[in-house]
């Protein structure tokens, strides 16, 4: 007589919950796997729609430099499934995938949907069974399961090992509601405060008695993308810009440049207040020229037309500058130059993790064994964004889902072995 194989419950539909689904299946588990939504690949599907970004062709040093400050069975995860790993692994779906000018990679057709359909058959040919319309609420300890709410009512179901992949608080209506914060901080688990990453932020007053962007930067400009522009923090080196563009939005900034800086602004926010982001508008310029054609003789001209004939300055980078300086400076040639190069834009809020394209904050990585699984809770392994570690797009966030979900899987099926 044969014995039955280990059963896994998996918790959350996002890459992270389908890799370590994957990877037990892989181990001969028996594999259910349960979301919320009445579908799986929500927020997967969504990052498709502007072109899937998998990952990042960096070198492993700099590539593993923008996840900051990470532990070692982090590092550990990441660099054991890193960008050349993602890559092979959506080739074996049947997905090629190309480097992009800026070293980020993509499906060649830029969609997600004909990867996220070659993996979801690959995982019911493997065995995965998937429950949706299935929102845990925790653990039945009188039945020694786990409990879900569906639409016939509250259910539980009996798994010998659990993997956690329920995503962070960004974009709730697409699953990742932060809602089991409380469920796993009841058990003892600690957990950092979930917080907005790559997101956008709230300018100050440009005027006095005046919230934000003026009306007539918001009625002309809000939704305009400011390009080419470089940004750096106050603090540092003018080398140390970083180009790119960003958007100007009803309340402030958004957009790649911005997510670039966002763990930095929303720190130093929360430290001080606010946080001053410096704009180089002409990053194709450097200061010697920007200041030689400001004080350029402009005769009879208006200072807008000047700019914009000597230095291509016009539009949304014209009214950024008219909403920043006061008259006086505008009218002082080495103010204006030097404000072309860094112009003061001060920030006071992060916008709403709601809102935002990530999550900071989750299970902190004390919290778990190398494996991935919770001191507190033996048998349950978790991954994904529901994890206490950031990084920028570009790749970065989808690979490190999909890396710890890979960790917490090969985790769960050793620990099942073991108690085999």
């Amino acid at each position: 007589m044969t014995s039955s194989p280990p059963h896994a419950a998996v918790i959350g539909g996002g890459p992270a919950g389908l890799m370590a689904a994957e990877v037990l299946a892989s181990q001969g588990v028996s594999v259910d796997l349960f979301d919320a939504m009445p579908s799986v690949g929500r927020k997967f599907l969504l990052a498709g729609r502007g072109g899937l970004n998998l990952t990042h062709s960096e070198p492993p040093a700099p590539f593993l430099a923008r996840y900051g400050a990470i532990g070692d069975d982090l590092r550990e995860a990441i660099t054991g499934f890193g960008g050349e790993a993602v890559r092979r692994w959506a080739g074996e779906l049947g997905i090629d995938t190309f480097v992009g000018t800026s070293g980020r990679v993509f499906p060649t057709d830029l969609k997600a949907a004909p990867l996220l359909r070659a993996w979801l058959h690959r995982l019911r040919a493997a065995g995965v069974r998937f429950h949706t319309r299935h929102r845990w609420v925790g653990w039945d300890e009188s039945a020694g399961a786990l409990a879900f709410d569906t639409p016939n009512g509250r259910i539980t179901h009996a798994a010998d090992a659990t993997v956690l992949a329920l995503g962070g608080a960004s974009w709730p209506r697409l699953g990742s509601d932060g809602a089991w914060v409380p469920l796993l901080q009841a058990r003892g688990v600690a957990i950092a405060p979930l917080q907005p990453a790559n997101c956008g932020f709230d300018v100050s007053p440009t005027r006095p008695g005046v919230p934000g962007w003026s009306d007539l930067l918001r009625q002309r400009f809000a939704g305009q993308p400011v390009k080419p522009v470089a940004a750096r923090m106050a603090a540092d080196p003018p080398q140390a810009s970083s180009q790119g563009e960003f958007v100007v939005t009803d309340t402030g900034i958004e957009g790649s440049l911005v997510y670039a800086f966002s763990a930095r602004l929303r720190d130093e926010i929360a430290a001080t207040g606010q946080a001053t982001w410096l704009l180089d508008l002409l990053p194709q310029h450097d200061e010697a020229r920007v200041l030689a054609e400001v004080r350029h003789p402009r005769g009879p001209r208006s200072l807008s037309t000047h700019l914009k004939s000597r230095l291509g300055i016009a539009g949304v980078k014209a009214a950024l500058l008219h909403e920043v300086l006061s008259p006086q400076q505008l009218a002082d040639p080495a103010a204006l130059a030097a404000a072309l190069k860094a112009l003061p834009i001060r920030l006071v809020r992060a916008r709403p993790v709601a809102e935002a394209i990530s999550t900071a904050g989750g299970v902190r990585q004390d919290a778990l064994d190398a494996a991935a699984m919770l001191r507190e809770r033996p048998g349950v392994f978790c991954a994904g964004e529901m994890l206490d570690w950031e990084a920028p797009t570009g790749g970065y966030l989808l690979t490190a889902c999909l890396a710890t979900g890979r960790r917490a899987g090969f985790g769960a099926a050793r620990w099942l072995g073991q108690r085999g």
